[in-house]
């Protein structure tokens, strides 16, 4: 991808930013086969994606709307993160048979344990339809072109004729200048197969996160099942487990620097064209406010759950979402001040401006936009983070929002099933005292950051957070929601079905609660001062972040241009690579056994070691999963361009073989959400020689390894 543009000296630097290899997250249908041959890849783009017949797509789905898994036998088989299935592993969990810290392998189907609820989506089709999509909006914006646009979507998925099984999703790529369609099948019956320990899954847990060199098996497997014509199924003991169109073939053969390798799989979320303006804005005012509020609450779980073990079962899920996002904003943050992310795009938008002057207007009014944006935007930042790491106050939001909609007549009885069950999701993991501190933390913070023209009427008197805690813990004494004052005769722990037996005296109580009154006078002030006017700023950001991108696109016509990451299939491809991210500091691409012994930490929280494990490394007992160098590789590193949403994807070689299992990223280049650089950004991943260590010598589930095609 390399300019040829004959831009003066000042400005080339700034082009070739921009026109560097590997980076890019691709449409399968849209891929540029000449490249990854020229790096490297022996297939054809045909053999990853065709829908007319089996192909590498027929084996990659999304788990559970928010990772990749991959089809790895005939029979179903799914290979996914330890961290994707977690959730699983821990509702299948408790202090008396703690699946967490044994793991766990089903000793065949019949051992096999459901998950409801949880769901993979095949993509069997895509198909740009932008025409149909836009057909009628010339001329329109704002509220008028949305509604046209929304009209003309709803009208091509109703005219399009797909199986029971199937339906079809049109998704806006480059800010609605292009629109393609997506026939998805849904399989609704996944089982859990086996999961490592967290010692190994999630070794070096949140001190390793985002961090090179890692030493962590992030995997587990669940299974497909289907009816018994291979179709999708509610769960049911009847079903079968499902034949895929194709599956994965395993190598396990030795990885060399410099190999081609290929992620598939559905990366959440990234923006690529953003103007310089908006990364200064993320890099040094939203990520650092966010990561504030998640510095203090982290700080409050860890002292408890590192005292107490069934706290620490409870909020293990918790915890590590809280701990991913923030950690990955430091990083991020780090990497674009180092990357000179924000001198990077000045420059390139002088550039095209210098090759199409009408661009300079576009830039000028994103610059106005941002910066009046901003105060409300960094406000915005506070608030959203607030009922995300204090769960009483997540709590207060949602009975807030029920009041209003009995109010208003909204609810109904669907309604209050879906309420009912995300209640029973928070409570089962709760614990009032402990939010209460959290909820004390973050408030002060929340006081003492915002500014005055921001904050609700008496919230000053949260500044102080120790005060804060004797506050918040009588407001739970008389509390609804935090299970500690009865209503109905029950309460939210002991019978929530019991609490909404009687809506009228429900909705009388929730009233006067003082954690909803205190919740609602939070909101009430963010709503009166923020929300209106950062949403309109927005939408004006919306319309010229459009325009901006068609300019791009029209301008640079030798920038191969791929569509920001959002949730849809994509293609990512490189190289296995070391790095050298700073002065004197020369990172290898691989890990192996030996290195997690080194970090070894008897009975510690992150570095723990299976006695197993620890026997078969002294043994080395490794069988054909050792390499030439006689080590079990256990990660590595390559230049594929992921983010969230990519944990889970298969890492291919190149004849299409899974090689590795994507679970991270480098975190110098965690930044490559809003700008790529191939001189820091690296994918890490799970070696499959360490996968199928695991589950042969480790856990001795050899009846799985028979299913798969293992190449040697």
């Amino acid at each position: 991808m390399k300019s040829k543009l004959l831009l003066s000296a000042i400005l080339l630097p700034a082009a070739m930013a921009f026109a560097q290899q590997y980076g890019g997250m691709w449409m399968p249908t849209e891929l540029n086969e000449k490249e990854m041959k020229d790096l490297g890849m022996k297939i054809s783009a045909k053999d990853i994606f065709d829908p007319s017949k089996a192909s590498i797509k027929d084996a990659v789905v999304q788990f559970d709307g928010g990772c990749t898994a991959e089809v790895i036998s005939g029979q179903g088989l799914l290979l996914t993160n330890h961290h994707c299935g977690y959730d699983n592993i821990q509702s299948h969990s408790t202090v008396e048979n703690d699946l967490l810290t044994n793991g766990f392998w089903a000793k065949n189907m019949e051992g096999e344990l459901p998950n409801p609820g949880v769901t993979v989506d095949f993509i069997a089709d895509i198909k740009e339809v932008t025409p149909q999509i836009l057909a009628g909006t010339d001329g329109l914006t704002g509220a008028a072109l949305d509604a046209k646009v929304k009209q003309n979507t709803e009208t091509y998925i109703a005219s399009q004729k797909v199986e029971n099984y199937q339906k079809v999703t049109v998704k806006s790529m480059y800010y609605g200048n292009k629109y393609y369609a997506y026939v998805i099948e849904t399989y609704k019956d996944i089982r859990l197969v086996g999961a490592p320990p967290q010692s190994i899954g999630k070794f070096g847990s949140d001190t390793d996160n985002w961090v090179w060199p890692r030493h962590t098996g992030d995997f587990s497997m669940f299974r497909i099942y289907a009816d018994k014509n291979n179709k999708p199924a509610e769960y049911s003991k009847d079903n079968v487990p499902y034949k895929p169109k194709h599956f994965l073939p395993i190598s396990i053969k030795d990885k060399q620097e410099n190999d081609f390798t290929f992620v598939f799989g559905f990366p959440g979320r990234t923006t690529e064209y953003l103007p310089a303006i908006a990364v200064e804005k993320i890099m040094n005012e939203t990520d650092p406010a966010m990561i504030s509020v998640r510095d203090v609450t982290l700080k409050v779980l860890d002292e408890k759950m590192r005292t107490d073990n069934a706290t620490r079962i409870k909020y293990a899920s918790k915890y590590a979402r809280i701990a991913n996002s923030w950690k990955k904003w430091i990083g991020e943050v780090e990497g674009l001040k180092k990357s000179n992310a924000v001198g990077k795009k000045q420059q390139y938008e002088q550039s095209l401006i210098s090759k199409n002057p009408q661009i300079k207007a576009t830039i000028d009014g994103l610059n106005k936009a941002y910066n009046e944006q901003a105060p409300y935007a960094l406000n915005r930042a506070y608030y959203s983070e607030l009922p995300r790491n204090a769960e009483t106050l997540a709590l207060a939001s949602l009975f807030s929002s029920y009041v209003e909609a009995v109010d208003n007549g909204t609810f109904n009885a669907k309604s209050l099933d879906g309420f009912k069950t995300r209640l029973s999701e928070i409570y089962k993991d709760y614990e009032s005292d402990l939010d209460a501190k959290v909820t004390a933390q973050v408030l002060a913070l929340y006081a003492t950051k915002s500014a005055p023209q921001f904050l609700p009427s008496g919230l000053e008197k949260f500044k102080d957070a120790k005060a804060n805690v004797a506050v918040l813990e009588n407001y739970a004494k008389n509390s609804i929601i935090t299970g500690q004052a009865n209503v109905n005769g029950a309460t939210t722990y002991s019978d929530i079905n019991k609490v909404f037996a009687d809506q009228a005296s429900l909705v009388k109580a929730l009233k006067n609660d003082p954690l909803i009154q205190l919740w609602n006078n939070i909101k009430g002030a963010y709503v009166s001062t923020t929300h209106s006017k950062v949403t309109s700023l927005q939408a004006d950001i919306d319309a010229l972040q459009k325009t901006f991108m068609a300019q791009q696109m029209a301008t640079d016509k030798d920038r191969k241009f791929f569509p920001d990451a959002n949730s849809t299939l994509r293609v990512t491809y490189g190289k296995i690579k070391g790095s050298n991210p700073r002065d004197a500091v020369n990172y290898g691409y691989k890990t192996n056994l030996a290195g997690v012994m080194e970090k070894y930490v008897p009975g510690d929280y992150e570095f723990d070691v299976p006695k197993k494990l620890i026997s078969l490394y002294n043994a080395k007992d490794y069988g054909i999963y050792k390499d030439k160098t006689g080590e079990v590789p256990v990660n590595f590193t390559a230049t594929n361009h992921t983010t969230g949403g990519n944990s889970g994807s298969p890492a291919l070689d190149a004849y299409g073989n899974l090689v590795g299992l994507n679970f991270d990223r480098q975190w110098e280049g965690t930044m490559s959400d809003i700008n790529y650089d191939p001189k820091f950004s690296r994918n890490i991943m799970v070696d499959t020689k360490y996968i199928l260590f695991i589950v042969d010598k480790f856990a001795d589930a050899k009846w799985l390894l028979n299913e798969m095609k293992i190449i040697k």
